[in-house]
């Protein structure tokens, strides 16, 4: 039977809804993030026992006294298991992805309870939902929403979505009928029958949907911890990847005390907002007669107030509360990153770990702010390929990861090994006599039980063990290789090594397991595993152009097996969460350490630069090639400049009050003149970069006879009477309205039309496509005279002046605020083809990927950097 592609097409339904729906998934990102956000903010701001306390009220409204105290005993075991963040994060997950999940299950569940037909669609839908592999969910969420919160919610409420509908549905169909038609009977509309009658009734169940929905919600956050998620997933994972029981059971146990109180919550909420619920209780606590302490519940009007009580004192301290602990000190000339903010993805293998919160340190230590993600490593190659994350220092290329390599390797920039060799090896306890090669394994399959021990079926170690290794010492149909994971094949050694059994297990080094167990690695003398890995630090593309400084120092970091190890050990030793602490430890061990890995020349960086320079820009072409190009080149020069878009004339008033520092793109003496003459004497002229420069009109070139603006005279029913202008205010739209129309009889024969420099060009573009006339508002330099074959109307008269030149200008104190870089700015000049082709670059490489286009032109261009800012 011929193989039926479903993959393919799978493959090729994902791509195009890539291409052509990726607007979609970004809203709905900005919308699930949005969102989240907003209650991990809600949730982290407190105090953690504040937080416990308004916690602890609910469960005593809800559920009574006892209820209250172990809320709040279980909350605190979680802080004090410092686990209190990570349960937020989880928390904040389940919550974000509940409620999306009822918006869209409620609605479902009833058109499936009123309509056979809908119930019989949704049921196989729903059934596939349910049964499909949880984690599969994560591979398209990742591809839609990339890694992190996102990508974890969509993956949770699509898993957690179905028992929402189910019990929708069936508490709906459950509702006595009898009841339902006497409703009918005495004229009720369709729809008060269902929010008076069946929705009441149908509370109890309903309410059991909301809470399977959080339930299954929690499990899969835990499994979302594997796309950069956080919280307690993030934990668990790390536990799993480091074989960390202790870890494993905190975090596992953080979540039970999670899916407890959500449980026992949701169920009693049913039970309050139910009528059939309220009466029942009602019963239940009039024949237990008299006061019981312990399952007291207060009014809701009291509870109410306890909680608003908490929630402003919880919010009044994360409001008002010392926030300075979050702050880097970092010593004067040695701010490189000045705030900036840099992502680190790591697998959680030993040397990932170890030589990631290494760099957060050092990092941290020159300014930036860090944030480390833990991952599996598809997921990594996946978020650093599209930009979620910046770098990580833990890929082993060529071989282990090669099929993520050749899958993004041309989205990703290798920044060099900065551990070799590593080597790949099969092992077996060194108890184990006569067993010293891998052709010694040859006709022993029975000693083993067949069976070698693996670790991921993904890894590149594995997929090279099967289809080279064993074959080429013809072990293939004596051995089964069992695919598993590396805590599952450590585990096993553990066992099998504890008993003395026999045992053959896939390693690698450097590993603890060398430390901890003796064992021999079999010898490799036909070279079937290679000549072995090196550790690579591998980017984002763009991104060591972007941070030249960090990127030097990636591409130069090395570290020796003895520094490596012992890091290991050193961050072992001071077990979970303790990663960082570790370092500092170890890096007080190695004194020196952190100037030769990131160091940092303050000769280069003027003492001005610890002040941010705030750039004000244009949407114009030229604005935004310069402006990127001085950021680029300002911070390798350890300079930190705020971009800020902004129109013409809040520039020139940002700039007279002091609150703008700099704009490159002043059109001087005649574009901008009225703006410049009413804040010229709170204003510094740092000089011209680029002249001349020209305002016009232009017309396709296939406009005949319309040469000069004089041409135009008699033509207007040609060109319906408009001239195509851009934005209103602008020095060339008064010059043109006030002063050329005039000075050439053509201010009562053309309307010129307010728009955008965007609108403009498109109507250009349109009309040019149609090979209609069309007369624009223009100006030299613009890419638009490269792209269309257009004449420029000559202006014999000089109405639009000449000699306009593009100068930067700023605020009155900035000189003597910043001197070296107003030297530099002054010495400043760009040719028309060095413009030229910058501008070329930064449109090839679209809106949004400018600061990769300014390093790829600077690629091109090398002596820029410094004949902008000389030394």
């Amino acid at each position: 039977m011929p193989r039926i592609p479903l993959g393919d097409w799978v493959n090729d339904t994902v791509d195009w809804l890539l291409d052509h729906v990726s607007w979609l998934f970004d809203f709905l990102k900005t919308v699930f993030t949005g969102t989240y956000d907003g209650i991990d903010a809600v949730l982290q701001a407190p105090q953690p026992l504040l937080l416990a306390g308004i916690f602890a009220v609910i469960a005593f409204w809800l559920r009574g006294t006892l209820a209250g105290v172990l809320t709040f005993a279980g909350f605190a075991f979680i802080d004090s298991l410092e686990l209190w963040e990570d349960a937020m994060t989880t928390l904040s997950l389940v919550l974000v992805a509940t409620i999306i999940a009822l918006v869209i299950a409620v609605p479902v569940g009833i058109w499936a309870a009123r309509s056979h037909r809908v119930s019989g669609l949704v049921r196989p839908v729903l059934d596939f939902m349910q049964t499909l592999p949880a984690m599969i969910y994560l591979i398209p969420a990742i591809l839609f929403f990339g890694t992190g919160a996102s990508a974890g919610i969509v993956a949770t409420l699509i898993f957690a979505l179905a028992p929402g509908v189910r019990m929708t549905e069936l508490g709906i169909r459950q509702v006595d009928k009898e009841l339902v038609e006497a409703a009918e009977a005495f004229g009720t509309t369709p729809r008060d029958t269902l929010l008076r009658v069946q929705l009441p009734l149908a509370l109890p169940t309903v309410m059991a949907g909301v809470n399977q929905v959080i339930m299954l919600g929690l499990s899969m956050a835990a499994i979302a911890g594997m796309v950069g998620t956080g919280g307690l997933g993030g934990d668990v994972n790390e536990a799993i990847g480091q074989l960390n029981v202790g870890l494993g059971s905190e975090a596992g146990v953080a979540i039970v005390i999670l899916a407890i109180y959500l449980d026992r919550m949701t169920s009693a909420l049913g039970t309050q907002v139910s009528p059939l619920g309220r009466r029942a209780a009602a019963k239940a606590r009039a024949s237990q007669g008299g006061l019981k302490i312990w399952s007291y519940r207060p009014r809701p009007q009291f509870a109410v107030i306890g909680v608003v009580v908490l929630a402003l004192v919880a919010g009044g301290m994360g409001i008002f509360g010392n926030s300075s602990g979050e702050a880097t000190a970092v010593s004067g000339g040695k701010d490189v990153g000045q705030g900036k903010k840099i992502s680190i993805g790591y697998v959680p293998w030993d040397d990932g770990v170890a030589s990631t919160f290494l760099w957060k340190e050092i990092l941290e230590e020159r300014g930036y702010q860090v944030d480390a993600k833990q991952f599996d490593a598809g997921p990594l190659y996946t978020s650093l390929a599209s930009g979620n994350a910046d770098f990580m220092t833990g890929a082993w290329l060529p071989t282990t990861h090669e099929q993520y390599w050749k899958k993004y390797g041309k989205q990703l920039d290798d920044l060099g090994a900065w551990y070799d060799k590593t080597s790949l090896e099969l092992s077996v306890p060194s108890y184990m006599k006569d067993v010293d090669s891998l052709a010694d394994l040859k006709g022993k399959a029975s000693q083993f039980g067949g069976n070698i021990t693996g670790i991921e079926s993904s890894a590149g170690e594995m997929a090279l063990l099967k289809s080279k290794v064993l074959k080429a010492y013809g072990l293939d149909k004596e051995y089964k290789v069992v695919d598993s994971s590396t805590p599952a094949m450590l585990a096993e050694l553990k066992r099998a090594y504890a008993q003395k059994d026999p045992i053959v297990v896939t390693l690698w080094s450097p590993h603890w397991a060398y430390n901890d167990y003796d064992l021999k690695k079999l010898r490799d003398p036909k070279g079937a595993w290679g000549s072995g890995d090196g550790i690579h630090t591998v980017a984002r593309k763009g991104f060591a152009g972007e941070n030249p400084v960090v990127g030097q120092w990636l591409k130069d970091f090395k570290l020796d097996e003895k520094q490596l190890t012992s890091l290991e050990a050193e961050i072992n030793k001071a077990g979970k969460g303790k990663q960082q602490d570790a370092v500092r430890t170890w890096l007080k061990q190695h004194p020196g350490l952190v100037d030769k890995m990131a160091p940092v020349k303050d000769s280069g960086t003027p003492a001005e630069a610890k002040q941010p320079v705030d750039v004000a820009w244009f949407p114009w072409d030229e604005d935004i090639a310069v402006t990127y190009l001085w950021k680029n080149v300002l911070e390798r020069r350890g300079y930190r400049l705020n971009l800020k878009q902004m129109d013409v004339g809040p520039v020139y008033t940002g700039l007279a009050s002091g609150d703008l520092d700099l704009n490159f793109d002043a059109w001087l003496p005649y574009a901008q003149k009225n703006y410049w003459d009413q804040s010229k004497d709170s204003l510094a002229d740092l000089g011209t970069w680029y002249e001349p420069t020209s305002l016009e009109v232009a017309v396709p070139s296939y406009v005949k006879g319309v040469k000069s603006y004089e041409d135009l005279k008699g033509k207007a029913s040609l060109f319906d009477g408009k001239i195509i202008g851009i934005e209103p205010g602008t020095g060339e739209m008064n010059l043109l309205k006030n002063k050329v129309l005039p000075g050439y009889g053509l201010d009562k024969e053309y309307e010129v039309v307010d728009g955008s420099t965007p609108a403009m060009l498109a109507e250009l573009k349109r009309a040019y496509a149609k090979k209609q006339p069309v007369a624009v508002v223009l100006w030299s330099p613009h890419w638009a005279y490269s792209q269309y074959d257009l004449t420029k109307l000559k202006d014999d008269k000089k109405f639009f002046g000449e000699g306009n030149t593009i100068r930067t200008i700023a605020n009155e104190k900035f000189p003597g605020e910043y001197p070296q870089l107003t030297k530099w700015i002054k010495g400043f000049h760009m040719s028309e083809d060095e413009l030229g082709t910058l501008e070329s670059e930064i449109n090839k490489y679209g809106q949004g990927h400018e600061e990769q286009a300014v390093t790829a032109w600077l690629k091109e261009h090398p002596e820029m950097v410094g004949r902008m800012t000389p030394s």
